[in-house]
């Protein structure tokens, strides 16, 4: 989730520091110590303990999620794409290893199942471990948890499995490369139902803007997804403290969505509300300069 060099090799004992040369910026996180390093077949694991930000997670020397923030990410990852569909019964995430979307996912009564599909189990066990709030929701049995290729997922379901397929990725770099493709995603706008919404996580507006948000807009319209947009929200952890996500729907507006059930939400959020949704969707001018030619 952050597209940037790793101050890894400092001192870890005292701080955490993951160091975006191409911007020359950093976010250092004071440390109590390490908790947990394991290397996967696909990626290296390890968990800190912070001084303010409580347990953090950094994946191959990236910072992924802390325990302070990672509502934020979470939260506008999942609820207004659930609060944009009309009727969201059947949710695809794929990555979201360390299990916080799902648990905002299955926030909605109306969700009758969520498949999270994520290439790599150890993420999700050292999250059950180090962030068991994230995984609370993982035994409910709308919840079904597959460790595998979420590529070929994509492209071996069935047309419209899903009303809302959810890309809880990391950086468009090494095995997640293939999650902002143009095959990945005409593989998603077959899956999805003919109302059906897609939601990818979209990098920073102020430093990715030009080279992952601008094209990745051309690719969902490519695909035949009739309107995009992308939500601002933001995120400290990461490259710049400023985040987004991308909405793609395949009939009507992303900006049309259920006001006054986001309003009335029957479960608790963090950052999440009808007014942050509304407030989410304005674009700034320089963004709207830079895609104007997305569509």
């Amino acid at each position: 989730m952050s597209n940037t060099l790793s101050g890894d090799s400092q001192d870890q004992r005292h701080w955490f520091t993951e160091i975006h040369p191409a911007t020359g910026s950093a976010f250092s996180l004071k440390l109590h110590g390490k908790l947990h390093q394991a290397d996967s077949p696909w990626q290296r694991i390890a968990v800190y303990a912070t001084e303010a930000f409580g347990n953090l997670m950094v994946i191959d020397g990236y910072i992924m999620l802390s325990g302070r923030d990672n509502f934020l990410y979470h939260e506008m990852m999942a609820h207004p794409a659930l609060f944009t569909h009309p009727h969201p019964r059947r949710v695809l995430i794929i990555g979201g290893g360390d299990c916080g979307t799902l648990r905002e996912v299955l926030k909605h009564p109306a969700v009758e199942t969520a498949t999270q599909v994520d290439i790599d189990e150890a993420v999700t066990r050292a999250s059950e471990r180090y962030f068991p709030e994230l995984c609370e929701s993982n035994d409910d049995p709308r919840a079904q948890l597959c460790f595998e290729d979420g590529l070929a997922w994509v492209k071996n379901v069935a047309p419209a499995s899903y009303e809302v397929i959810i890309v809880d990725s990391t950086d468009p770099i090494g095995p997640a490369e293939g999650l902002f493709a143009q095959p990945f995603f005409s593989d998603c706008h077959r899956a999805l139902s003919a109302d059906g919404l897609l939601v990818q996580q979209s990098e920073s507006p102020l430093f990715h803007l030009e080279s992952i948000l601008a094209p990745l807009h051309r690719k969902l319209r490519t695909a035949g997804f009739a309107d995009t947009h992308t939500l601002h929200f933001p995120q400290c952890v990461y490259p710049s403290g400023w985040w987004s996500a991308t909405l793609a729907r395949k009939t009507g507006r992303v900006d049309d969505f259920r006001t006054a059930d986001a309003a009335a939400k029957p479960f608790t959020t963090d950052y999440y509300n009808a007014e942050i949704h509304r407030a989410a969707l304005a674009t700034p001018e320089f963004m709207r300069r830079a895609l104007a030619g997305a569509g």
